[in-house]
């Protein structure tokens, strides 16, 4: 028997198998929709999006309707009676706080691609950097390189983004892409759900950081290889198992009241 088998013949296990036997207790508490999206900005915030009030996420209904933090609070205070409920024109029908005005961004994007549950916006602390670079970050270790393909690069930012037309052009930049980067602005994320959104959003900054940190000491070599990245990528596609619900569970931890 080989206990060792080539690299070439080793099957990436799938998330069902390795998911906890029956029997064993749950990574998470079941969540409605409105918790999951205030669990998802309070970790996102601790990795890096953290401009301020700035940055906003929609969690697309099976009604046709979309969940959104609101505008007035930062994402590491908001909880999940603060989520508010918009249309598909981006109007308020749910809830006591105000929607940003760059919505139309968000919906833009959920009107072209109904694939996706989740879209994410932000200033991030790392990502503005390359962005405001124009140039979109080298791979330099394993971490960076957990969602495949590199950013789509927008660099016809020419203000906020809350006008139909800059909505509707920068929609369609991102094209069929997971991820951009907006010059002189910040990032654009979209997925088909939480878990796939915070590997995205994660990966995305640490990506960043580490790209600045490893140019800044100099003489870092990228990962050019897509082949030598073929197992971590593709845990964007299934999910890196246990890791949503280990950041979710530690912000639960220090603020129960997130579920509120």
């Amino acid at each position: 028997m080989e206990l060792n088998p080539p690299a070439a013949e080793r099957r990436i296990p799938t998330l069902a198998e390795l998911a906890p036997r029956p029997g064993r207790r749950p990574l998470l508490p079941a969540l409605t929709a409105r918790q999951e999206l205030a669990l998802l900005c309070r970790t996102l915030h601790r990795e890096g999006y953290d401009d301020h009030i700035a940055g906003h996420i929609t969690l697309a209904e099976p009604d046709g309707t979309f969940l959104v933090n609101p505008w007035e609070l930062a994402w590491d205070e908001l909880t999940a009676s603060d989520i508010i409920r918009v249309d598909r024109a981006g109007q308020v029908i749910e809830g006591d706080w105000n929607v940003t005005p760059a919505i139309g961004l968000h919906l833009a994007v959920h009107q072209r691609r109904h694939d996706l549950r989740v879209v994410i916006h932000n200033h991030s602390r790392w990502g503005s950097v390359w962005a405001a670079t124009g140039r979109v970050p080298p791979i330099y270790d394993q971490t960076s390189g957990q969602v495949a393909d590199d950013p789509v690069l927008y660099d016809e930012y020419a203000g906020t983004v809350d006008g139909a037309g800059e909505a509707q052009a920068a929609a369609a930049a991102l094209g069929e892409g997971k991820w951009a980067l907006l010059k002189n602005h910040g990032v654009f994320l979209v997925a088909r759900d939480i878990r796939q959104a915070h590997l995205r959003a994660i990966t995305l900054e640490h990506r960043c950081r580490i790209a600045w940190q490893v140019e800044t000491l100099g003489g870092g070599q990228p990962i050019t290889n897509p082949a030598s990245l073929r197992v971590v990528s593709l845990s964007d596609d299934w999910g890196m198992p246990f890791l949503w619900e280990a950041m979710a569970r530690r912000e639960i931890r220090r603020d129960p009241n997130v579920l509120d």
